[in-house]
């Protein structure tokens, strides 16, 4: 399923390749969200012109609408959506807690400055119904209510995995419970033990479904050490009789200046020859560290979301196309890039310029957001893609250091 074609000479970074029903990944590779089954405001056949090879979809949204059985009655989840590549869908844990109210965030900012914000990987939903928290947690599982309609709704590890069984997807996630970076070493201990249990009810009931979907086994333990390295291996050595997990997940919380070290601590215990996927992240800067310290996915709402805010990214950093001096410039987003927002016409000149996009945002026409996310969306998989090529050449070095020296955050 997954085999290591390269390993960096310094670092824990490798190049490889995952196989999959429906086509092979080149990791590292950066995963694409259609949270809902659609990546916001792009069609299938644009997504895989940016150069993304897998797409990733969310149980607890399309559990709840449009319910998973449509879903599995519709040929699983990527016939239904139209796309014929590699599928992943998470856990819906995640979603459960954050939207419960539980303050839930993958991490905490950079004293200095935060390149994508750290805000729950929500894809915009609709806001709570309520102030009140939402969720009740106990051993079995989590009862929660509908952000859409406040129906009440139950989760456990089994009935997680089934759902994601009838959405179809190539990989799957078991069901844990994703702590607040700020929450107390003793829930995160608390926590990461019930997250362990509820694994081996993931892998069994997996098992039991039986079919050819590979899951992941989610590391969980905040931003301690001790509880890190516990649940990696505690992870890498739950195998029981049917077999223990295809890959793993690092999710969880984490502070933003010490990720790549919980990363590493984590990669160091689980197993070489199994993929590594990190959750929830997608800032350019973290993916660069993420990479060296053994990370080989990377899912993450920010391209999309930050597109559809006018908010672009480039080499040198990020900016927002509403600025009154973008109103008549009319350069392509990044010169240089081959997006087809940013490609010249076959006369010369940008496609589509900074001006135009300006002025599509500031008229609120849909076009802007399609425009925008294509730019995103490429930007970083291609990103990533060139970190996997600078593996294989041995020169991802350069290709930090160049990045790192130009990039100046939100500009």
């Amino acid at each position: 399923m997954f085999r290591v074609q390269k390993k960096m000479e310094k670092g824990l970074g490798r190049a490889g390749v995952l196989e999959t029903l429906h086509g092979t990944i080149q990791t590292p590779a950066f995963v694409t969200v259609g949270t809902k089954a659609t990546v916001k405001a792009l069609t299938p056949e644009q997504v895989k012109e940016t150069g993304a090879q897998v797409v990733l979809a969310n149980t607890y949204h399309l559990y709840l609408e449009p319910g998973e059985k449509i879903v599995e009655q519709g040929g699983g989840i990527g016939k239904f959506m139209g796309w014929s590549g590699p599928t992943m869908t998470d856990s819906g844990g995640f979603q459960v807690f954050s939207l419960g109210g539980k303050g839930t965030s993958k991490i905490t900012p950079h004293k200095k400055h935060s390149l994508t914000e750290a805000q729950p990987r929500l894809d915009e939903v609709e806001p709570r119904i309520a102030v009140q928290p939402l969720v009740k947690i106990d051993e079995d599982g989590v009862t929660f209510k509908s952000y859409k309609d406040g129906s009440t709704h139950r989760f456990t590890p089994e009935r997680s995995i089934e759902i994601q069984h009838a959405i179809g997807a190539d990989i799957i996630f078991a069901f844990d419970e994703c702590t607040s970076p700020t929450a107390s070493y003793e829930y995160q201990k608390e926590a990461m033990e019930r997250t362990h249990r509820w694994a081996k009810r993931s892998l069994d009931e997996h098992k039991r479904l039986g079919g050819p979907q590979a899951l992941f086994g989610i590391v969980q333990g905040g931003r301690f050490e001790d509880l890190r390295k516990e649940s990696a291996r505690f992870m890498a050595n739950l195998n029981p009789p049917a077999g223990g997990f295809d890959g793993f997940g690092i999710g969880g919380s984490f502070d933003k200046e010490d990720m790549h070290t919980a990363v590493r601590w984590v990669n160091e215990l689980l197993p070489e020859e199994k993929p590594r996927h990190l959750l929830g992240i997608g800032d350019p800067l973290d993916l660069f560290g993420a990479v060296e310290n053994g990370c080989d996915l990377f899912d993450c709402v920010a391209p999309t979301r930050q597109a559809r805010t006018g908010s672009l990214y480039t080499r040198k950093g990020r900016f927002n196309i509403e600025n009154t001096q973008y109103r008549n410039d009319f350069t392509p987003i990044e010169t240089g890039c081959e997006c087809y927002t940013c490609l010249p016409r076959p006369r010369g000149g940008a496609r589509f310029t900074k001006a135009y996009l300006a002025h599509l945002f500031r008229s609120d026409e849909i076009l802007a957001s399609t425009l925008a996310s294509i730019h995103n969306v490429y930007f970083i998989v291609n990103l990533v893609k060139q970190m996997r090529e600078g593996i294989l050449a041995g020169t991802f070095d350069r290709l930090k250091q160049d990045l790192f020296a130009s990039y100046k955050g939100v500009v």
